[in-house]
This record gives structure tokens, sequence and C-alpha cells, in this order.
């Protein structure tokens, strides 16, 4: 069973009736689902998820002291950790009470915090070009079962995808990159017998491509063990995961150099089709740099454009 399903029937079957029991006088204010770390909150959960941090629980999210009482939350916690310790042959883990945990009463303010580095409300250009999106995607992810208060919920629409200025910076340092990388330094390394600089410069290639195509879907990109779990669900070039796996997990010799130069062009070539079908660049050139810059004095925030191409690297 999927961790998300799990945590569902857990919270229907003892979390409703406990909150309705004990606290319906501040049901109100709740919001109670399952999003965070673990790959259950992303639906990538599999039998192999089981050995760690999985358990039937749920997250149960309160806004601040002035609005909900320090008492009431620790009550809250309490009545938590006294539901069943076992459901459909799942323990629950135990409760740290140094915090850490990913389920429980969880502060809103708090959370966005940890996985954010500041509140919503403050969020900056700045944050938003060094905020990873993997964090970002830990607010945005899973599912909220319910959401009484709302402020939850307002937060995540908020955080749903990166102001464009952001993602217009991100996509053209890391179309320069791809270039450095794919286009450029690889085949030299190679022409120097530097097998292990010329399998960096794929590792940065494919990272790099990796990210241009997430964001050309308008899609964050995960934790990078579920990357390329992610990408192949992409509706905008997901046929270039083969192409980008077989890069980095082939040998390095002079044949399969040759063979690996053809297949970054062919990347290259796709990705500058659906630049141009973006209406994101009409550069004519074949080398990804022209368009990386293109793509960068699209920028309308003058202060975000003139910042270094590499600065959202």
């Amino acid at each position: 069973m999927k961790g998300l399903e799990l945590s569902e029937r857990f919270y229907l079957e003892y979390g409703v009736p406990m909150i309705k029991e004990q606290f319906s006088h501040v049901e109100n204010l709740l919001a109670i689902g399952l999003i965070g770390s673990g790959s259950e909150c992303f639906g990538y959960d599999d039998k192999i998820s089981t050995d760690h941090d999985f358990e039937p629980g749920f997250c149960i999210f309160i806004p601040d002291e002035e609005i909900f009482d320090r008492r009431t939350e620790f009550l809250l916690e309490r009545a938590y950790a006294k539901l069943p310790k076992e459901f459909m042959g799942y323990k629950r883990n135990m409760l740290n009470p140094v915090g850490g945990n990913r389920h429980g009463v969880i502060r809103i303010s708090q959370f966005i915090k940890e996985k954010t580095g500041t509140s919503i409300a403050n969020m900056t250009c700045y944050d938003w070009l060094h905020i990873s999106e993997q964090s970002i995607l830990e607010v945005t992810n899973g599912k909220l079962f319910c959401d009484n208060y709302g402020e939850l919920t307002t937060i995540r629409e908020k955080l749903s995808y990166m102001p464009e200025d952001i993602r217009l910076k991100k996509l053209a340092g890391n179309l320069l990159v791809m270039c450095q990388s794919g286009q450029y330094n690889f085949e030299r390394c190679m022409q120097r017998k530097e097998t292990g600089s010329a399998q960096l410069a794929l590792f940065e290639f494919v990272k790099s491509t990796m990210n241009v195509i997430f964001l050309l879907n308008k899609k964050y990109i995960p934790y990078y063990k579920w990357s390329f779990k992610a990408l192949r669900s992409l509706k905008v070039l997901s046929n270039l995961s083969n192409d980008l796996e077989y890069l980095i997990s082939s040998e390095n010799n002079d044949t399969e150099s040759a063979k690996k130069q053809k297949i970054i062009e062919k990347i290259c070539m796709q990705i500058l089709t659906e630049l141009e079908i973006q209406s994101l660049s009409k550069d004519e050139s074949k080398v990804l740099e022209a368009h990386a810059y293109t793509v960068n004095n699209k920028i309308s925030s003058p202060e975000i454009r003139n910042f270094h191409i590499l600065t959202a690297i």
C-alpha cells in the first residue's frame, strides 16, 4: 500500500474521531494531511521505502500561538501520540521529544521557515533564486485531507510555481552549463584522454539538461534520486530520459565518445526546438550559449536580468 493512502485511512479511522471528540472547539483551525519529506509524500514510495520513516501517521498543522495556544497544542500532541501504535500491519514511529518529526502537530510558520528559510510573506527574489526546488516541493507535495483554516492551502497555492523571471534566470544559467559541459568540454576532455573529467562533464550536462526540461515544463525538479522517475512523467521532452541515462551509465572510450557526442547534439537540438516553440529564443545558432543570453534578456526585472547569468545555478 502507498504511504499516502495508508496515512489517509489512519486519519479517517482514528484521527477524525479523536479530533471530533476532544478538539471540536479548535477543529476550524486545523489543516490535516501528509506533506513534506519522504518518498510517500511524492507518491514515489515502494517496498524498499518501508525500511525507514514509513508509518501510518499524518500531519496536524496549526497556526501561530496568538491563534492556537501552546496548551492546546500540547494536548493535541499527547492525543496524537496515544493513537494506535500499529495499523494495517505497519507500526508507528516513536515521536521525538526534541522535534524533527515528519508527522504529528506542526506549526505552519515553523514548517514553512524550515523548508524555505523564510516566511512566505517575506520571500524576495533573492530567496527564490537560492531556495532549492526540492524544499518548495516539500511544502506543495502530498495531500491535505482537510484545511479548515485555509492558511496552508493559500501558502501552497502561492508556492505552486516560481515567478517567471526566476524561471528564466534558472533556464538561462542551465542552458549555458549545458553548452560548456556538453557541447564544448566533454569532447575536449576525451581528446586529452581525461576520461574522469569527461565523465564529470557528462554529469554536469545531464544535470543541467534535466533542470532545463523541468523548467520548460514549469515543474519543480525533485531530489536527485527521484529526478529520472519524475522526468519520465513530464509532458515535454520526457523522451530524452533514456539518452540522458545512457550518457552517465555507459563507458567512456573512443567508440562511445563519438556516439555520446551525437547524443549530446541530438538532445541540444530538441531543447532548441522547444525553446522556439515556447517563444523563448529564435536565435539561429546551434550553440546553446547564444540562446542562454537570449533567454536571460527576456527577464523583465532589470535587477534580476543583470545578475550574473549563473546566479541561479
